[in-house]
Parts: C-alpha cells; sequence; structure tokens
C-alpha cells in the first residue's frame, strides 16, 4: 500500500515572539516611525511558497501574502529567475525619458488583459498603488476639465494626499492630516450584508445609484464631476462583492453625464478572484484602471491604464524616477507569466488565475460549513482567493472584539491573517495555494474559533 506523504504543517520552534523576534521588535520601535502598526509579533527570515519563517526559526502558512501581495508566493524560482537576470543588465533607466523594451513589452501584455475591438488603451507605470491612484485623479481632471470625484465609504486608495482624501475606511487616516484634496464626495457602497440607504441585499446597488442621482440634482452638478473611483470588489472596507447590477449601472450613470469610471483593482485584480481584474466578472468596462500590489509579486510596481481616448495630457505633465523600474517589470513580467499560464506552477492547473478560481471555491464552501458550527461567522463572501469572514454579535451587529481574538488565535496556531472593515478576517493567500495547503489553514482556522465558543 503506497502511504502519501504527510500534508506540511506550521512549525512553531518557540513561543511567539521568539527571543530573536522580540529583540528586533524592540530595536524596531525605538527607531522606526511611529506610524507603523504591528498586529502580530512575527519577524520573516525567509519564506517558500505559501510557508513563511521567522528569525527564531518558527514556521507559519501564509494566508495574507502581504496584504494581497505575494501573488506567485515567497521565492517563487521563476521570479526570482527574471529579476536576478534582469538585476545583471541594469537595474534603473528612468522611465519618463527613455523607453525600455522590458516595460513596452509588460504593457502590451497589461493592456491585451482590458483592450475591446476598436478600444486601444495605454500605460503609465508608478511604483505603488497610491501612486497610481493620484495620476487617475490628475488624468481625469486633465481629461474632463472637471474638478469633483466621488468615492464610495469604506474604500482604501492608499495615504498620499489625494489617495487619503478618497479614502473612505478609515478616520485615522485622515485626523490631523488636513486640509485634503478639494471636491471629493463620498457615496455609500452597496454591500449586499449590511444593504445601505434602507435597501435591501437585492437592491442595494440601485438604491446608492439613486442616491448619486440625487446629489446632481440639489448638491454636485454633474457636470462638474471628473471621475467616479471605485473598487469593483472593495478591499480595506471588508472584503465585499457588490450586487451584480450595481457596476453595469455605474457605467451607465457615468455615460449618461460625461464622468470617467475608475475602477480602483490594486487589491483584488491580478488573478486573485480567478480572473486578471474583479470588474472582469461583470458585463463592465472603465475608463481608467489603477493596479498594483499582487503586479509583481512584491516587487514595487503599479500601473495606471487608461483608454487612449482617455490618456491625453501633455508631455511631461506627469512622471516619475522609479515608475516601470525594469527590475520590477521582470518580476511582472514572471508574475503574468504563471497567472496566464505561460509558465505552470505544479499542482495548480492551468494557471495560477484557474487556481485561485478553483481553490477559492473550495475554501469558500468550507467555511460556510462552519457558519452552522459558529454562528459569530454572520457572512463569508467573495471571489476566488478575495474572501472575507464577518464576525457578529448575537443581534447581528459587528463584533471587532471577537475578529480580533479569532485572528490572534489562528496567528498563535501558526496561520498568518489579517483583518479589514469592522469585523472581517480576511483570506487572500497567494495564488499558488493548493488545497491540500487550504485544508490546513482550515484546520487551524476551525481549531481557533472552537476556542472563542
Amino acid at each position: 500500500m503506497t502511504t502519501l506523504p504527510k500534508a506540511r504543517q506550521p512549525e512553531l520552534k518557540t513561543a511567539l515572539p521568539g527571543p530573536k523576534t522580540a529583540e528586533i521588535m524592540a530595536r524596531d520601535a525605538q527607531h522606526l516611525s511611529t506610524s507603523y502598526m504591528r498586529p502580530y509579533p512575527f519577524v520573516p527570515d525567509h519564506g517558500q511558497g505559501v510557508w513563511l519563517t521567522d528569525v527564531d526559526g518558527n514556521t507559519m502558512l501564509d494566508f495574507f501574502a502581504g496584504i494581497a501581495v505575494s501573488t506567485t508566493g515567497h521565492a517563487h524560482p521563476h521570479v526570482v529567475k527574471n529579476v536576478q537576470e534582469q538585476i545583471t543588465k541594469f537595474t534603473h533607466v528612468c522611465l519618463t525619458d527613455y523607453p525600455q523594451e522590458i516595460t513596452t513589452s509588460l504593457a502590451e501584455r497589461l493592456v491585451r488583459h482590458v483592450e475591446k475591438p476598436g478600444e486601444k488603451w495605454r500605460v503609465f507605470f508608478s511604483n505603488s498603488g497610491a501612486e497610481a491612484v493620484e495620476a487617475a485623479v490628475k488624468l481625469a481632471r486633465n481629461h474632463t476639465g472637471r474638478q469633483h470625484i466621488i468615492s464610495t465609504m469604506g474604500s482604501f486608495h492608499g495615504r498620499t494626499y489625494g489617495a487619503i482624501t478618497l479614502t473612505g475606511s478609515k478616520t485615522k487616516y485622515k485626523r490631523g492630516f488636513g486640509p485634503l484634496l478639494p471636491a471629493v464626495s463620498h457615496v455609500p457602497y452597496p454591500n449586499p450584508f449590511r444593504p445601505p440607504l434602507g435597501s435591501t441585499p437585492e437592491t442595494c446597488g440601485q438604491a446608492v445609484l439613486e442616491h448619486i442621482e440625487s446629489l446632481f440634482v440639489g448638491i454636485l452638478p454633474a457636470d462638474e464631476v471628473a471621475a467616479i473611483i471605485v473598487e469593483p470588489m472593495q478591499g480595506e472596507g471588508g472584503y465585499i462583492v457588490p450586487p451584480a447590477d450595481f457596476l453595469p449601472g455605474l457605467r451607465a450613470l457615468c455615460d449618461k453625464y460625461g464622468i470617467m469610471l475608475i475602477f480602483d483593482e490594486v487589491q483584488a485584480g491580478m488573478g486573485r478572484t480567478g480572473k486578471m481584474f474583479s470588474f472582469q466578472h461583470f458585463d463592465v468596462q472603465p475608463d481608467i484602471i489603477t493596479s498594483a500590489k499582487g503586479i509583481a509579486s512584491g516587487m514595487p510596481l503599479g500601473a495606471l491604464l487608461a483608454k487612449e481616448s482617455v490618456m491625453t495630457w501633455p508631455v511631461g505633465s506627469h512622471g516619475s524616477t522609479y515608475g516601470g523600474n525594469p527590475v520590477a517589470a521582470a518580476a511582472s513580467h514572471a508574475t503574468l507569466d504563471l497567472l496566464e499560464g505561460v509558465v505552470k506552477h505544479p499542482g495548480c492547473g492551468d494557471s495560477l488565475m484557474d487556481n485561485a478560481a478553483s481553490v477559492g471555491n473550495y475554501i469558500m464552501a468550507e467555511v460556510r460549513k462552519m457558519q452552522d458550527e459558529f454562528p459569530f461567522l454572520g457572512d463569508v463572501r467573495g471571489r476566488g482567493l478575495f474572501i472575507g469572514l464577518e464576525f457578529v454579535q448575537p443581534d447581528g451587529s459587528p463584533d471587532g472584539a471577537l475578529r480580533d481574538r479569532a485572528s490572534m488565535a489562528m496567528f498563535e496556531k501558526g496561520l498568518l491573517n489579517l483583518d479589514c472593515g469592522e469585523a472581517v478576517i480576511r483570506i487572500s493567500p497567494p495564488l499558488i495555494l493548493t488545497r491540500e495547503e487550504a485544508e490546513t489553514g482550515l484546520k487551524i482556522m476551525r481549531e481557533a474559533l472552537r476556542e472563542l465558543k
């Protein structure tokens, strides 16, 4: 009889934090910015695939991928090879001034995922998602000649000045930093689990659209609105998937008033939901897309994609010294190889996008079964490996304290995770996660949740 190898498990050699971790964290607290958050006592030393080992030798299963960044896991050999090859050629020649084949071909690959017949797109490269969002606002205002931007409550678009003005998830990002970007308004995001504006799960998308229309009647002239920016699937706000009619309705509304539609795909994009971009689950096309996080498997890179008819700003009006760095571009090419299936990752099917869809469906089904055992799991939602678990009190209100206890219990059992929203734990592992590794993570989650009962 053949004995199957035992699935890998977290290995905790010390109490958490271990002595080396505690020592480094103490130094960190003395010398780094007070703005950094340190929710978990973990100092990574090295990683492989979906596993991260700290400086004390404790190996953890990674279920958050550096906030949906490590698309191909840690130290993926194909990404490492591409980066090594590029870094021996040249590490920097400013893209604002000199074209480079590696970024030209990367732009060609990216736009192939969004272009439709007769609709050409262009790319501007940045270093981060926040920079891509800043560029999107500049482009929309420049192209339309209008000033106002509409964003959504619960959104996260970054922490630079324009980006934090658009962000609607937490007041701590804004407190003490005003005045912020002028001419910005926020409207509710259509959350089917917590429908806004007195709506229902089925009508919340239309309710938000009608709310925007009402603003145009007595508060905000539609012909002064340059753009509406929205996450097609909301990230930090709670890993929320809107109703199917919302984004197409928003497209129609923007067309009606000549408003640019910006989709922020920084967190949900790059294959995480099972498609290259999360808006592709809906029958809709934006004017501008922002991307970053998972685009280069951890190398700093952001991208602004826009229809050629929209990217009309003048030469020299926008640029970046480091944006489109060739080493980051090499990592992005390798990431796309794996997402598209040009290069196959063992045990992950035809492509990492397919794997995200398949393993994500399995995790969603298993976590929804947990709701029968754990009534405090009020909602389980998402697509692919973009999954949110909302913790609730007996009356259905958000239970952030219980969420925090659950999150720490999972961490102490060897599962790296991260919260979002008022009371949500997000599941956003590397897209190379196998079903067997998912089973290990789910087992840890069950054990942690049982301790809360």
